[in-house]
């Protein structure tokens, strides 16, 4: 009869279990060491018990986190959480005695002096509730203690009424704390701009030049609008980069609250503030005009004209929305009335020959039509004779436009 070996039988050997579920867990704890936590981190965690003032909740470490009670209370003073229960927290101290944390964007109905001093040191938000305006700002319930918000640090929107944040919770940052006077000074506005100051960084990482992108228009000025653009960052679109005709003010072209396309055109970090230049007639929102001047204002063609305005080398004038041309002044010189010309103003209409195009940077040369000049050589316009009336340049500028936007000819 063969030897019975000296194996241990799992299914009926409970201490062997043990023992081999410990030497799991131990090897496993050694491959994954506990980590450490430190004031100010911010993690998931999970509610392990509720007692009468305060509760425990999972950490990730060998030691459970403490928090008061308050903070798993509603606005009416019930208990909205239980047991099982996932919140997110903020580690307000941590050492070998006790982890205590708060829940993020709680409000703890009894004044917690140590955690207020913590937040006050670490530049942690805390929540409080705009109560009513005084002499210079307005009182603000931290946590059930009374602060003060001086009245430029409530973050106010320019021509906003801050009336409107009576009776509203925002989180604000501690600016001066002293506990024995019980003196509490928050700022909102030092809040917004850390967030904007972090959203700008995160925005510059996955943003460049060149880039088009959607905003929403917030403000709009006689000289351009501001377009948000999304994690706080804000930018500015020219007035005249809104559209391809002449604005006396961006409110012509866009309005509040319209979302539109913008290329991003330059980005300065400049040291307070992060400056964005945008352009919406460049990201392709609004039909360029100078994509169809080959088809519209051919080399020879004699088209009417209004005046922009006069420079001292000649007049600009303008053809169609958004094309605009220049008339030399030495080409009036021998004309048979030279003086009709120098006294031309912005809004007379006048009849112009097209005599020069380049295409690649927008400019159009004109002269002034002859006597026996007339309109025959729109009778002989093809494809073939308007190639061969361009330089080898621009017809070659010419072919990609009308590639580029399907003109037809």
């Amino acid at each position: 009869m063969a030897k019975k070996k000296n194996t241990p039988d799992l299914f009926n050997d409970p201490v062997e279990i043990k023992s081999q579920d410990f030497a799991s867990m131990f090897e496993s704890s050694m491959a994954n060491p506990a980590k450490t936590l430190k004031v100010g981190d911010q993690f998931r965690a999970e509610i392990l018990s509720i007692g009468k003032s305060e509760s425990f909740v999972s950490t990730g470490t060998p030691q459970d986190g403490v928090l008061l009670n308050a903070d798993l209370l509603d606005d009416k003073n019930a208990l909205k959480y239980k047991v099982g229960d996932y919140i997110d927290v903020i580690v307000l101290r941590a050492n070998a005695d006790e982890i205590r944390v708060t829940r993020k964007g709680s409000k703890s109905a009894p004044v917690d002096f140590d955690s207020l001093e913590d937040a006050f040191d670490m530049e942690l938000p805390v929540e409080g509730k705009v109560t009513e305006a005084i002499n210079g700002g307005y009182r603000v319930s931290v946590q059930g203690q009374s602060a003060f918000c001086p009245i430029s640090q409530l973050g106010v929107p320019f021509g906003q009424d801050a009336s409107e944040y009576i009776g509203k919770k925002f989180e604000f940052l501690i600016t001066q704390f002293d506990v024995r006077k019980k003196n509490i000074v928050v700022s909102r506005r030092k809040l917004l701009s850390l967030q904007k100051v972090e959203g700008e960084g995160v925005w510059i990482q996955s943003h460049k030049v060149g880039d088009i992108v959607q905003g929403q228009v917030t403000r709009v000025e006689p000289f351009g609008a501001f377009v948000a653009l999304g994690e706080g960052v804000e930018g500015l679109v020219h007035v005249s980069e809104i559209g391809y005709t002449r604005l006396k003010h961006a409110s012509e072209g866009v309005r509040v609250g319209e979302t539109v396309q913008v290329k991003i055109l330059k980005i300065d970090e400049e040291e307070t503030r992060l400056k964005i230049s945008l352009s919406i007639k460049q990201a392709g929102g609004v039909g360029d005009p100078w994509m169809q001047v080959p088809q519209t204002f051919p080399v020879g063609a004699v088209v009417d004209g209004v005046v922009d305005n006069k420079a001292v080398f000649g007049l600009f004038v303008i053809l169609a929305p958004g094309v605009n041309a220049l008339l030399p002044k030495s080409k009036w010189r021998d004309a048979d009335d030279p003086k009709k010309y120098e006294q031309m103003k912005s809004g007379d209409k006048i009849k112009v020959r097209v005599d020069e195009i380049k295409f690649e940077e927008r400019k159009i040369s004109l002269g002034l039509p002859t006597e026996d000049e007339d309109n025959s050589w729109r009778e002989h316009q093809s494809d073939q004779a308007l190639g061969g009336s361009l330089s080898g340049s621009f017809a070659a500028a010419f072919a990609q436009a009308k590639s580029n936007s399907k003109i037809k000819t």
